[in-house]
Order: C-alpha cells, then sequence, then structure tokens
C-alpha cells in the first residue's frame, strides 16, 4: 500500500501580495504610529532642530601654515535632553598660488578640551518658535585634546556635507567635536568651515 504524504505548510509568498500580505507596524517617538519623512522633518515643525557653526579665516605667511575651526557640542549634566546629530557640514576656502600645495581634513571626536573656546549661538530652524537648545557650543582655533576620535576624513578645497540622522548620540554630560583643517605649503586666504546641525528629545 502506497503512503499519501501531505504538506501541511502553507508556503506563503514572504513578499507582499494582494491575497497574503505581509503586515507591518511603525513605531516612532515623535509621531505615532509613525512618520515616513525622516525624524529631522518632524523636530523642526516642533522646533527641536537647531544648527550652529562658524568660520576660521587667516592670510598666510609666506611659509604657510593650517588654519584649524573646531565646533564643539556639548550636553551639560542634568539637561534632561538627549542630542541627535542630523547633519555635518563645512568646507574649505583657499586662495592660493601656483607654487602652493593644499591639504585639508575633517575629524569628528568627543569629550576632549578646546583651547581659549569662545561661545557660539544656537539658532532654532523654526523660525516661529522660541523654543531654545540646552547645548553649549563652543568655537577653538585649534583641534581639541584629551579627545576621542570617531571619524576621520581628507578633504577637498570646497565644501562638504554629510547627513547621519541621528546615528550620532550626546546624552547629558556628554560632547562632541566637528574639527575642520587646512593646510598650505605657502602664503595664501585659507578659512575652514564647522557646521554641526541636531535635534533634541
Amino acid at each position: 500500500m502506497k503512503e499519501r504524504v501531505v504538506n501541511t505548510l502553507p508556503n506563503n509568498n514572504v513578499f507582499n501580495r494582494l491575497t497574503q500580505p505581509v503586515y507591518t507596524s511603525n513605531t516612532n517617538t515623535y509621531t505615532s504610529p509613525g512618520i515616513v519623512a525622516p525624524p529631522e522633518n518632524n523636530a523642526g515643525i516642533s522646533g527641536s532642530l537647531f544648527n550652529s557653526g562658524t568660520t576660521n579665516s587667516t592670510t598666510l605667511g609666506l611659509l604657510g601654515g593650517s588654519v584649524i575651526a573646531t565646533v564643539q557640542l556639548s550636553n551639560p549634566s542634568g539637561s534632561g535632553r538627549t542630542l541627535y546629530l542630523s547633519k555635518l557640514s563645512g568646507g574649505i576656502t583657499v586662495a592660493l598660488n601656483l607654487l602652493s600645495s593644499f591639504s585639508g581634513s575633517m575629524v569628528l571626536s568627543a569629550n576632549g578640551t578646546l583651547t581659549s573656546p569662545s561661545t557660539l549661538p544656537s539658532v532654532n530652524s523654526n523660525l516661529s518658535s522660541t523654543n531654545t537648545s540646552v547645548a553649549i557650543v563652543r568655537f577653538s582655533t585649534a583641534a581639541p585634546t584629551g579627545a576621542t576620535t570617531l571619524m576621520t576624513m581628507p578633504l577637498q578645497a570646497g565644501p562638504f556635507s554629510s547627513s547621519v540622522f541621528g546615528s550620532y548620540v550626546v546624552p547629558p554630560g556628554q560632547a562632541i567635536n566637528l574639527t575642520v583643517s587646512g593646510s598650505l605649503s605657502v602664503g595664501g586666504l585659507l578659512a575652514s568651515t564647522a557646521y554641526f546641525v541636531w535635534w533634541e528629545v
């Protein structure tokens, strides 16, 4: 007698079909049930998206040199908020003669100490919002000391922009630095710019 084997597995297609859909549910900390756009969109609407940065510009002497711009984004202890990086941007502007060679770099680092820092304002991207940032933003014309390097990238002359979509998180008591450095081998005008964009929750 021949035994009959019955396959009880439905063998459903894992991709959505009209007859056998695969259901998903979005979750998001800003709105429920979810948003399709990046979180920066809703952070901007709610007045929680900020930016800050500046430029260091110097005319170098005959022997050239380096021009550095470091912006530190610090979240004070006990602030009650967490900072999420949205974008790193800036660039290097250079006016040089034919005998000069150029090099540039961008370094993202954590914590550390700035040399002779000055304070920068934080600007809310929602022009109708009165919300203020808890972050302390400082600027220095030198690289931070004692910082932990997170990422290093070479730069060409010109602007750069990198969207990081909250992948770098700065909790209370922590700080993150963006250092843009340009160098010339002989004299010329050199400007380094560094900017952070972040949201707060």
